[in-house]
C-alpha cells in the first residue's frame, strides 16, 4: 500500500529541514560538483556532509555518480532549485520586516536570475 501523497510530501519537506542539507542543494544549483568543492564552502566534517549527503540520495533530491576519481553530486531535477527560489520568495514575503535576512536574500535572488 503506498502513502498519501500528503504524507510524502511531508517527507520530502522533512528531508529539507536541515541547514547542511539545504547548503548543499544551494551549491549543486550551479551544477553538479565533487565531495571535495562541497566540503570547502561548508563548515561541517566529511563524515557530517556524507551523512547528509546520504539522506538527499536516498530520498532522491540528488543524484551522485562518477567523474574518473571524484565523487560528483548533482540535484536530481531542475525542480529543486526552483523550490529552493519558492523557499526564498516565501521567506521574502514573511520576513520583510528583517532587513537584513531579507537583504541576504534579495542578493541570492539577483545572483539565480
Amino acid at each position: 500500500m503506498s502513502v498519501p501523497l500528503y504524507q510524502a510530501k511531508a517527507e520530502m519537506f522533512r528531508t529539507l529541514g536541515h541547514p547542511v542539507r539545504i547548503r548543499v542543494l544551494e551549491l549543486l544549483q550551479a551544477g553538479p560538483r565533487p565531495v571535495r568543492d562541497l566540503l570547502s564552502e561548508i563548515d561541517v566534517e566529511p563524515s557530517n556532509l556524507s551523512q547528509q549527503l546520504a539522506v538527499l540520495r536516498r530520498t532522491g533530491v540528488v543524484v551522485s555518480f562518477r567523474d574518473g576519481g571524484l565523487v560528483m553530486y548533482a540535484l536530481s531535477t531542475p525542480d529543486v532549485a526552483d523550490l529552493l527560489a519558492a523557499g526564498r520568495r516565501i521567506l521574502g514575503a514573511v520576513l520583510s520586516d528583517r532587513d537584513g535576512l531579507l537583504a541576504e536574500l534579495k542578493a541570492h535572488s539577483a545572483a539565480d536570475q
